[in-house]
């Protein structure tokens, strides 16, 4: 998953999970436009006669990452943490071989000849009479009254032993124990458990008789998902299914191309962070090497290829895997120059597709009819490369891959992408150099501001009907809010009217456990014992399974919205650097000054809004904590405009540059002009609207420490020009309106039906006149209706945004329905 401009204040996915919390809560949806609570009247006007875009019936799909624990802990039913005894430093500073397991006797973990495998590369030495404990995800192992509990561990030990397996919590055990007789070499034991009580907080102990070697100690809950060996949590597996997702993107994102590329037998030391291969993750499970986690914790790989492939079988989801093309991303920006490792990963790839294709006589076809699955997982799409920076070089890279797949399997669409970001110069460059290669599939990613998608539903109207088309791979409003379902909502409408360009969309990401995050908003949010939909899930599900075939053409009125000037305060800030300012002087357009300080007194003019650490220092304000992320100070007028703002500004230290701010009106709206941002990378102007981030303006290139830079920004109206060192940089005008009213109309030919889907995401309700262009029609219009209050948030424990059905029988050729205020509605009306 992902990582754009707009997911954080310097816009890097990776860093955003630090400040997920706050953009949970505070994303907010544009205020209504002036006048809205006047303009409450609209029309619908559709045009049955015309013919819209075909929809494909993978329109809608699922995108999954192993992040915030959405695998092990998550989807992956296996109910003990750290099974193998393989975490260490390279995975997260805190873990240790022993990490969720306490001792009781002797014990000690070991990494030598005596391993279980060479993969497999930690295993436990347990002392006689000792035992270990497992305390699970969240907080314990989960387990059902009455409900089987499958247990499996390998051991050597001396003949005669006996080890004894117990599941318990504070208030005592919850099942039998179970004894096992083991002896001899490494082997695989086995027990079964029926729970007594049920417990979210359990603890799975095993004791040992005599000396013993542990390895792989494992508890599945016998109900998994379709009832699969090593399978999926069933209720989170069954949300996805809830979707009937048209295609299923696996592995991830940023755990494609990030760590090294080089094989396991060449890392170095227990453990190296290493991109995401599929041939690690296939085969018995005690065979597969786990992997750092690029997002901070150990990843086993019991959830691998083959899992996601049946998983994509079992919902009906067309697959769609990502391998990686040899050039990193999520701020490690760099290409890997070495032709024998392009050649093999390319190779790697081709195996990939036998895997998934190839008749049980093939090598790769034979190996996967040995897991369990003789019939071909039928791959039709893969993606190769995911948010690469460096789009010159991903592309020589990329055309390398297509160029062998397409030899070998012409029929398989090779998807390639555009960088991190919605716009910009890599998202620029990346699609110039898709046009010309003509790819056919590029796929697109952003996360942005409510605001932001109010405001671009129109963004794939222009897109060229002859060029590539695109896979929407991750995208989503910065939000878990109902506001947030609302916007996402407003723009899928434009998404299905250019169904004939985008091909593939899904929201991201999918899974987060409650108590290991490092990315919000999340899709299904979830804990060891229950799970829940998120306000975007019940908008995706509602699109999702709501499609149609194809778009019937309609246009409705537009919402009158005013504008006036960009106005605010101004403000300072750094992100993981030190920074120094001076000179700070903002002049009027009439050429009065409004502030001036150049530091020689205090900085007593300047408000704290952020955290880090501001002290005047030889005539300079200097902010010195490089940890500190968004350490905004402002100072000025929230209600100047027309002004021009000049700033000097040095980077002493740090991974990034510094930013300016204008336009303040409070913590959560400004504009801000990020230069040497995304780790010293690219430079953007990024606009705050209650918390959430959207870009409108982004160039490559970074800043030199200890060099001072004249900053100027001129404001005039709702132009912003912006000098660096004298020269323009760039401009911008932001006078988008953010329309909260937005329709699109599709038929169903299996069942008939045109529905019609409405947005309101403005607190009036709409009065809407709906002319149907005389199609015959039932007077009777089944409909689903999600409607909540702005800031409305489903939790475990509350759900108030859910759908409510109800019928409407006063359908004709022309009616009027009132849509409610922030509401999404799909009208299902029958076609005679």
């Amino acid at each position: 998953m992902s990582r754009s401009t707009t997911r954080t204040a310097t816009g890097t996915r990776w860093r955003l999970g630090l400040t997920a919390t706050a953009l949970l809560t505070a994303t907010a949806l544009l205020p209504a436009p002036a006048h809205a609570e006047d303009a409450t009247d609209y029309t619908i006007t559709v045009d049955p006669a015309a013919r819209g875009a075909a929809i494909d019936d993978t329109m809608y799909g699922v995108f999954f990452e192993d992040i915030n624990r959405a695998a092990d802990g998550g989807l992956y039913a296996e109910l003990v943490q750290n099974r193998s005894f393989e975490y260490s430093t390279a995975d997260n500073r805190t873990y240790t071989p022993l990490t969720s397991w306490t001792v009781d006797g002797t014990a000690q973990v070991l990494n030598d000849t005596g391993r279980l495998n060479e993969r497999n590369r930690a295993y436990l030495s347990l002392g006689a009479g000792s035992s270990v404990t497992n305390a699970g995800y969240n907080t314990g192992v989960r387990v059902e009254q009455g409900k089987k509990y499958d247990f499996s561990v390998w051991a050597r030990a001396e003949n005669g032993t006996t080890l004894t397996v117990g599941l318990q919590d504070a208030d005592g055990t919850l099942a039998t124990a179970r004894t096992v007789a083991a002896k001899g070499g490494w082997a695989k034991y086995r027990a079964t458990f029926t729970a007594t009580r049920t417990s979210s907080d359990g603890r799975l102990t095993v004791a040992s008789s005599a000396a013993a070697a542990l390895d792989m100690v494992s508890l599945f809950p016998r109900d998994t998902y379709k009832h699969q060996s090593n399978g999926l949590r069933k209720d989170l597996a069954e949300k996805v299914a809830a979707l009937k997702p048209g295609f299923l993107r696996f592995p991830g994102g940023c755990l494609v191309n990030t760590g090294s590329m080089q094989d396991y037998s060449e890392a170095s030391g227990w453990q190296r962070a290493r991109a995401y291969q599929w041939k690690d993750t296939i085969g018995p499970v005690e065979e597969r090497a786990t992997n750092a986690n690029f997002w901070g914790y150990n990843q086993s790989y019991g959830l691998g290829y083959y899992e996601y492939f049946r998983f994509a079988e079992d919902v009906g989801a067309m697959p769609l895997p990502v391998v990686p093309a040899l050039v990193t991303g999520c701020g490690q920006n760099r290409a890997v120059d070495d032709d024998a490792l392009l050649q093999r990963h390319i190779q790697d790839t081709l195996d990939l597709i036998e895997f998934a294709n190839g008749p049980v006589t093939s090598t790769w076809g034979r190996k996967r009819a040995r897991m369990g699955h003789p019939e071909p997982f039928h791959l039709t799409h893969l993606g190769v490369g995911n948010e690469e920076n460096l789009p010159v070089e991903f592309m020589a890279r990329f055309k390398q891959f297509r160029t062998a797949i397409e030899a070998e399997y012409p029929d398989i669409t090779v998807v390639s992408n555009s960088g991190p970001d919605d716009s910009g110069s890599t998202f620029d460059t990346a699609w110039q150099l898709n046009r010309d290669e003509n790819v056919a599939m590029v796929d697109e990613h952003y996360y942005n501001s409510p605001q932001w998608f109010l405001q671009n539903n129109d963004r794939y109207d222009s897109y060229d009907r002859g060029g590539p088309k695109v896979f929407l791979g991750e995208y989503a409003s910065q939000g878990n809010a109902f506001r947030n379902g609302l916007a996402e909502a407003a723009y899928m409408t434009g998404l299905e009217r250019n169904a004939d360009v985008v091909k593939l969309a899904s929201y991201a990401p999918m899974f987060a456990n409650e108590d290991y995050v490092q990315w919000s908003p999340d899709m299904v949010w979830f804990n060891n014992h229950a799970s829940w939909n998120s306000a975007n899930y019940e908008v995706q599900k509602l699109f999702m399974t709501n499609v149609g075939d194809r778009v019937v053409p309609s246009t409705a009125t537009s919402t009158p919205a005013v504008s006036g000037p960009v106005s605010g305060a101004v403000g300072l800030s750094t992100w993981a650097t030190s920074a120094a300012y001076d000179d700070v002087k903002v002049t009027g357009a009439d050429g009065n000054t409004l502030l001036s300080d150049d530091f020689s007194g205090d900085a007593s003019r300047w408000t704290h809004t952020g955290g880090g650490s501001w002290s005047v220092q030889d005539g300079q304000y200097v902010q010195t904590d490089e940890a500190a992320e968004n350490t905004m100070v402002s100072a000025g007028d929230p209600a100047w405009h027309d002004y021009d703002l000049h700033v000097k500004a040095t980077k002493r230290s740090g991974k990034e540059g510094f930013l300016v701010a204008f336009g303040v009106k409070d913590t959560g709206n400004y504009y801000w002009w990020n230069l040497g941002g995304w780790n010293n990378t690219q430079s953007a102007v990024e606009q705050a609207v209650d918390g959430g981030k959207s870009t409108l303006l982004a160039k490559a290139g970074g800043v030199e420490t200890g060099r001072a830079y004249d900053i100027d920004i001129k404001v005039r109206g709702r132009q912003v020009t912006l000098y660096l060192a004298g020269q323009e940089w760039g401009r911008f005008t932001d006078d988008k309106p953010a329309e909260p009213f937005r329709q699109v109309v599709t038929a169903d030919r299996k069942t008939g039906d045109l529905i019609v889907k409405v947005v309101n995401a403005q607190s009036v309700d709409a009065r809407t006149a709906v002319d149907l262009g005389g199609a015959k029609v039932s007077t009777r219009a089944h409909v689903t209706t999600l409607t909540a209050a702005p800031d409305a948030v489903n939790s475990e424990t509350a759900t108030p945004v859910a759908p409510v059905t109800s019928t409407f029988t006063g359908v004709a050729d022309r009616f009027t329905y009132t849509f409610p205020a922030n509401s999404v509605t799909f009208l299902r009306i029958k076609q005679k």
